[in-house]
């Protein structure tokens, strides 16, 4: 592609752009797809030869596109927001294009000086003491663009490590520094971001990770409490990362009351990650926020974030530049320049050497907009997010999370955790909205952020609605599944009752047969058989004492039987009993009445099945086990 053709398609190429954007609203937020599904759509191999770049750009609509999720859309609710705006694509654009790596202020300067420039603009802006400014007279502190917050807490942790080290090593010279390292205790809230954790991980570094308070707000005593823990166990601590604007709920760590407790510490570095908040803090309202930054020796925010800006590009201030370079600095020869010792080289700053012209992109946004411009951008979220918690608010089915200072407002539905996935996973699945979850406090709930650059106040509503239409079919949902619980716990309690019924029947028939309560208790005897009967009551026949026995209720069933004339053949099991036994009736050959005598009112003709294994003593027709 030469320069013609390049002009050519560089303006088909931002068009396409302008477009995407306007039409993103016509698109499914997140994508429909499983892993794997580009490997199916792409050769195994690059082309040996040349392809034309029309047919490359039609793969990226029909092969790209459906597996993007779209963080610029205007249903897209999840996570912070990823900047955004033309005047940064446009200083990415010319970065590309310069193509430097700006990795000393010999590589190149306007590279390395726009950027100590630029954060001290923004410095300024968000309101950071003077010792985090470079060209302030005095400072020893100063501003660098990094890839990430995460990159941010890594570096400064390095460089608390370092300098732990190093004191620990004048004080226990003949120790080894393994021994003196695994003394070193970093701290964090259990709020923080995981990116603490990983540099903790990579520091090979103890990290302790302490309980908030109900708001998630870190408090000084408890981090105070903590280290003086620590300290009486022989250990050593060093690092405390702080935290304004949680990614969980946007809460705040009380950075005074953890600043002025680390004063007793005085070799703590204290780090405050502001990701996301810090931005919001060149509002003067919002400054408050920020209290206790003067006890603190390094401070990020993500430009990338919530200045329009688009990643990557995060900002972090020390107050001392030296303390951060001294653990990072590595200096051969081919680096070396004639104006190393007057000039900032930015690769001691952070992990990677090479580095993009990203300040280009920043310095764009500052000067597009202003400070004002991004000033009522960023209220303008703030409103956003205060209209939908106004939303929550008026359904008495739902409950609002957080303190919503900012553009973060935390719901759930009032109930359980299970419910609440389940509200989340229909959203999302639908492709109509997308939020992602958190838990804070140990409780599932729902986040839903302003992110869209042009957000406005239909989309909010429009969102509400969809919230609302899936939290309605999910509730019906689970009050019917609730229903058929209920209707499934009646029936077994009505079967338990049955059955305890038959229980007690079978040990008192009084409950069940009207007859019995006329016939009156049975007396029990020790002969084999009652020898009276005048035939109104029923004949009870009952074991002797030192036999085994089927309790009368059942002599009662079988003297029904024979009363009322009914033949059966059917085997009784008795489940006490290693018995069988089939009763029968066997009536005079004449029409007058049954013979009252024993023979003929009760199984002379029963049918006996002996056990295999057991003995068996018979009692007039009753078969029992032998009980010796």
């Amino acid at each position: 592609m030469d320069s013609t053709e390049f002009r050519r398609r560089g303006i088909e190429m931002v068009e396409y752009i302008c477009k995407y954007l306007e039409t993103l609203e016509d698109r499914r937020v997140t994508p429909s797809v499983e892993p794997g599904y580009l490997r199916h759509l792409l050769p195994n191999e690059a082309p040996f030869e040349p392809e034309k770049w029309d047919d490359i750009m039609e793969d990226v609509e029909s092969k790209i596109m459906p597996g993007v999720t779209h963080w610029q859309h205007p249903r897209f609710h999840a996570y912070f927001p990823a900047g955004n705006s033309f005047p940064s694509i446009l200083g990415d654009m010319l970065s590309d294009g310069i193509g430097c790596i700006g990795f000393s202020w010999a590589a190149s300067p306007a590279c390395t000086e726009l950027e100590t420039i630029v954060l001290d603009w923004l410095g300024k802006a968000i309101g950071l003491p003077d010792h985090f400014l470079a060209l302030k007279d005095g400072s020893k502190g100063g501003g660098v663009i990094q890839t990430s917050a995460s990159e941010c807490i890594l570096v400064t942790m390095l460089a608390a490590r370092a300098q732990a080290l190093k004191r620990l090593k004048s004080q226990n010279p003949f120790v080894e520094e393994g021994h003196l390292l695994s003394k070193l205790i970093a701290y964090c809230s259990k709020e923080a971001h995981s990116c603490v954790e990983k540099a903790a991980m990579i520091c090979f570094v103890k990290l302790r990770i302490l309980e908030p308070d109900a708001k998630a707000s870190l408090r000084g005593d408890i981090l105070s409490r903590a280290m003086e823990e620590d300290e009486i166990q022989g250990l050593v601590p060093f690092f405390v990362s702080t935290t304004l604007g949680t990614t969980g709920s946007c809460a705040f760590d009380n950075l005074y009351e953890i600043g002025r407790e680390i004063q007793k510490f005085p070799d703590v570095w204290l780090h405050v990650d502001a990701a996301y908040a810090g931005n919001s803090f060149i509002c003067p309202e919002l400054k408050p926020l920020l209290k206790g930054i003067e006890y603190a020796d390094s401070f990020n925010t993500n430009p990338n974030k919530w200045l329009l800006t688009n990643f990557d590009c995060s900002t972090l201030w020390v107050r001392d530049r030296i303390r951060l370079t001294s653990a990072l600095v590595v200096n051969p020869l081919y680096l070396k320049h004639g104006y190393s010792d007057s000039a900032i080289d930015y690769r001691h700053w952070g992990v990677p050497l090479s580095r993009r012209f990203r300040s280009l992109k920043l310095w764009f946004v500052l000067r597009s907009y202003g400070i004002s411009g991004l000033q009522k951008y960023i209220r303008h979220h703030i409103d956003l997010a205060k209209r939908f918690e106004k939303h929550v608010l008026t359904d008495n089915r739902f409950e609002i999370c957080n303190e919503v200072k900012l553009g973060l407002a935390c719901f759930r539905l009032k109930g359980s955790d299970k419910i609440n996935e389940k509200l989340l996973s229909s959203i999302n699945e639908s492709g109509k909205l997308h939020m992602v979850p958190a838990s804070v406090n140990d409780k599932y709930i729902i986040r839903f952020c302003a992110v869209a650059q042009n957000a406005s106040k239909h989309d909010i509503d429009l969102a509400w609605d969809i919230i609302v239409d899936f939290a309605n079919e999910i509730l019906e949902k689970d009050q019917a599944d609730e229903l058929t619980e209920i209707i499934e716990r009646k029936q077994k309690e009505t079967l338990a009752q049955k059955r305890s019924f038959f229980v007690r029947m079978v040990s008192d028939p009084k409950i069940y047969n009207p007859a019995i309560n006329k016939a009156g208790s049975p007396r029990l005897s020790n002969d084999l058989i009652s020898p009276i009967n005048d035939g109104s009551t029923p004949l009870i026949r009952t074991p002797s004492k030192d036999s085994t026995w089927i309790s009368w209720p059942l002599a009662f069933l079988f003297n029904s039987i024979e009363n009322e004339g009914q033949k059966s053949n059917v085997s009784l099991r008795f489940r006490h009993l290693d018995t069988n036994v089939r009763p029968s009736s066997r009536r005079n050959s004449g029409s007058g009445p049954s013979s009252p005598s024993p023979d003929n009112e009760i199984n002379t003709n029963t049918c006996l099945n002996k056990s295999p294994k057991k003995s068996q003593i018979i009692y007039k027709g009753i078969s029992t086990p032998n009980p010796k």
